[in-house]
């Protein structure tokens, strides 16, 4: 099978998939989701992004009727049955299904999990990646992986038009994250990353790049920082779990970073041989 999907325990193709028009992500994008990347049937940082979820859901008052485990055992089998060495796991986590009503206690059937397994490309983490900066008019919850993404579809969409590769938001001169990934500036050979407020959502890659940069040696400041700190950093870099790490060349037109490799190439070839060691785990 080349792709899977999941409805409340019914499964198939995605194509043929269809939902309830009454759940509520249909109509208030009522709900949370996470995903990562599959190499050799194992999702990347599996645990992590499973813990991710279900603080999500809390934080909107969601609260999940399955254990983790039993969540894990459900999505792993969708993995488990399709083909080929490199996919995207997406699932989220829906209200649930009643009729249209703002309110939503006791208006609705329980919590809906929905979830596919698609065939990924991942980004050449040698590369070097063009974006473009966005006014960051979102809501001030973007520590909740919702599924309200309309102003970061709007934002990629720009990105895309302008031949770039992502889009860099920024609440005035603060920059915050990417349209779909973290960003975070390298200066006289210091990690500087935005702290892991409502602002931003706290990426699992993220997480690990902390966790490496402190193994390896690189200091980490956790601080907001300009655009034009950003301008006129060494190293310029986005992360995300179907991204890992891509260093950003050109911003707006402009060229930027890509002075200081020797320090990118450490957080990038340790969290590559992070991964390959957890996905050659199970072949």
């Amino acid at each position: 099978m080349k792709n899977i999907a999941y409805y409340n325990g019914k499964t198939g193709p995605i194509e043929e998939m269809t939902v309830p028009m009454n759940d509520r992500a249909c109509y208030f994008g009522d709900g949370v989701y996470d995903a990562t990347c599959v190499v050799n049937h194992v999702p990347m940082a599996f645990d992590d992004h499973i813990d991710r979820i279900y603080r999500s859901a809390k934080m909107i008052d969601i609260d999940i009727p399955m254990e983790k485990a039993e969540m894990k055992r459900i999505l792993q089998g969708l993995v488990d049955q399709v083909e080929g060495d490199c996919h995207m796991l997406y699932w989220q986590v829906t209200r649930g299904v009643g009729m249209r009503n703002h309110p939503y206690k006791g208006a609705q059937s329980g919590p809906s999990l929905w979830a596919f397994v698609k065939p990924q490309v991942m980004r050449d983490v040698f590369g070097a990646y063009k974006c473009v900066t966005v006014e960051d008019t979102r809501f001030l919850h973007c520590n909740i992986k919702t599924i309200n993404l309309l102003p970061a579809v709007m934002a990629n969409q720009k990105a895309e038009a302008a031949g770039c590769d992502e889009a860099i938001f920024h609440r005035g001169e603060r920059v915050t994250e990417c349209s779909h990934s973290n960003v975070h500036i390298i200066t006289n050979g210091t990690l500087k990353t935005a702290p892991a407020d409502n602002l931003i959502l706290p990426g699992i890659t993220r997480a690990h790049i902390l966790k490496i940069c402190e193994k390896v040696g690189i200091p980490v400041v956790e601080a907001p920082f300009t655009i034009e700190e950003m301008m006129r950093a060494d190293e310029v870099f986005f992360s995300s779990s179907s991204a890992l790490t891509c260093r950003i060349k050109e911003i707006d037109g402009k060229p930027v970073g890509m002075k200081d490799e020797k320090t990118f190439a450490m957080i990038r070839d340790a969290y590559q041989a992070e991964l390959e060691a957890e996905c050659g785990k199970r072949k």
